[in-house]
This record gives C-alpha cells, structure tokens and sequence, in this order.
C-alpha cells in the first residue's frame, strides 16, 4: 500500500481507502462486515471513511466496533455531517452549529474514539450561513474532537467562498473534497478539480468503479447477477444512471485494455482515478473479503499513455462530464 498527503495538508493516508456506505448495517451482516476490514488492515488500508447517515448512525457503530484492538495513531477515520439522522426531527440535519456539535459527539461515540481525523460537509447547507458551519467545524478542531476538515460534493462557487470566508476570519480551512469520480463520471475535472488544486485541496473519491458498472459484471440486455448491488431494494437507485445498453457495451471494451494492463476491471478502474494527481484516496467498499484485497491491488499502479488514452477512446460517447451534476439539496432533506 502506497500513501499520499491529502491536499496540502501534513497528512499521509492510504491511496485506498475504506468505506462502509451501503454496506455495513445494511447490504451485509456485522460478521461480514468485520471480515472486510480486517481484509482491508491486512491489505496496509489506514483510512477508513463512513458518516452519521450511513445506516441511519449504524454503519458508524459497526466500523468502531471492527476497528477496537487497532493502535488509533496508526489509523486515519473519516466521517460525515449534513443528512438527517435519528428521528429527523427539525435540527437532526444541515450545517448548522447545533446539529454538528451534536453530531460529532454522537460520532465519536458510535466510532469509539477520542476525535475523528477528517470531519466532512457531507453536502452543502444553502439555509445556514457558511460563518457559522465554518466557525463550527474550527471550534471542534480547538477542542481536539476533529484534526481537518473536508467537504463532499460541493460545486466550485462554493467552495471559493468557503475558503475565502474561512480566511478572512482566521479559521482552519478545507483541505479535502470528497466527489463521486470515475472513468464514467468526470464531472470535476472542468470546474471542481482546478479550484481544488488552486486552494490546496485533494479529494477522496468515492466510487470509483461507478457502483461496480466498471468492474464488467452488468450486461447490456442481461438480468442484473442476484448478488449485485442493482439487484437490491436500496442500491438500484444507485446503479441506475448507467444502466443503459450502450454504456454497458463500453465498458465491455474495456476487458481488453484491462487485461493489456495485467489487472481486472476493478484494479483498472481504481488506479485510473489513481493517475489524478490531486486525488489522495479511492474509496472502495466490499461486501466480501476479497473484494477488499483485490481492489487494494491497484494501489502503485501506473497506467501508461497508451491506456489512458484506449479507455478515452473507449468510454467517449458514454463520460458524464457537466459540472451542473454536482448539485446539493436546494433544502434541507
């Protein structure tokens, strides 16, 4: 396992790292569950990322509870603020100071830990001022509960005036973006990525392998396989936007390329967003052991221009690239 800094920060975490959306509490059982972590200590992942929503608050219980026995100093914990959580009742989401102080202390407690290494905007809060989420999230860094803090899907206006209010006011200010980003979704690169890069931000990208469509098991005009994510109540929603014919016959060109590079679909689609300098992490989740293992493979990995440019080729017709994609509820949800 290789390590980055995350942004400009003095921070190194795990190029892979884990996450627990969708499965922990939910897609698997706690056994499982645990198994996959242990897979993925074995494999050298340090950096484990989760939020208060996952599971409604049970994901986060599940990762403290695998994660107990582990030296905390040689782990990174990354979690979330912003969705509802608990009954969700009037202040159980958004940025405001209330709902993340209480939010971080039930944090810490569901994930057994004196203090979190990344606490995260999981989206934008447009019914709360940016002072007061900022002044929030800095008074938690003062208490020694957060050592940085990071952001999840906010557009690149945003952004800017996030860090502009947070110097203007002397506050700690974000060093890490957390979008979705795959070969398939290239949504950042346009606008999101180059303010990232001039403030000194890097992101930890979450799905990396389009919800598993990259890893080549979804066929145009087949049955979804019985133990796939699309084939589940909760994780069809997920999967949806490319579930389409002709996306799916692209991606089947890629078993090719993936096999030129000596790697399965799934290591071609990590280490692929692994050749953006300005990403720190791929996020990867698992509801197997093996899973874990063989996505940490592509850790390291180089990708020749040569294959960089056949999955461009490839994948042309089919990228998302518009910025608008990356939006936030225009309300609280």
């Amino acid at each position: 396992m290789e390590f980055r800094y995350l942004g400009n920060s003095g921070l190194r975490i795990s190029e892979i790292s884990y996450g627990n959306w969708i499965t922990h509490a939910s897609q698997v059982a706690e056994d499982t569950a645990k198994a996959c972590v242990s897979a993925a200590l074995d494999a050298g992942i340090t950096t484990f990322d989760t939020a208060d929503v996952y599971a409604n608050t049970e994901a986060e219980a599940v990762l403290g509870r695998a994660l107990v026995g582990q030296r905390r100093e040689s782990l990174e914990i990354f979690t979330k603020v912003y969705f509802p959580t608990g009954p969700g009742k009037h202040n159980d989401s958004g940025l405001s100071r209330k709902h993340i102080m209480e939010s971080c202390n039930a944090s810490l407690k569901r994930l057994q830990t004196d203090y979190v290494d990344l606490y995260q905007a999981h989206r934008f809060d447009y019914n709360t001022p940016l002072e007061e989420t900022l002044r929030a999230f800095d008074d938690l860094i003062r208490a020694g509960k957060v050592h940085y803090i990071g952001f999840s899907e906010w557009d690149s206006t945003q952004i800017e005036a996030a860090m502009t209010i947070a110097k203007d006011m002397g506050l700690d200010r974000f060093i890490s973006s957390q979008p979705q980003y795959s070969m398939l979704w290239r949504v950042i690169e346009t606008e999101v990525d180059p303010t990232c890069r001039k403030h000194g931000i890097g992101h930890i990208v979450w799905s990396p392998m389009a919800q598993g469509v990259l890893t080549g098991k979804y066929l145009p005009g087949q049955p979804f396989p019985a133990d796939s994510r699309a084939a589940t109540d909760n994780g069809h929603f997920l999967v949806n936007r490319f579930i389409k014919d002709d996306l799916l016959e692209a991606v089947q060109e890629l078993l090719p390329i993936a096999d030129q590079a000596g790697l399965t679909m799934a290591q071609l689609a990590v280490a692929w967003v692994l050749q953006n300098d300005n990403v720190s992490s791929a996020i990867i989740g698992a509801s197997r052991p093996e899973q874990v293992t063989e996505a940490a493979a592509a850790s390291g990995v180089v990708l020749e221009p040569e294959i960089m440019s056949a999955i461009d080729k490839v994948l042309k017709e089919v990228i998302s690239s518009d910025p608008r994609l990356t939006v936030s509820p225009e309300g609280r949800p």
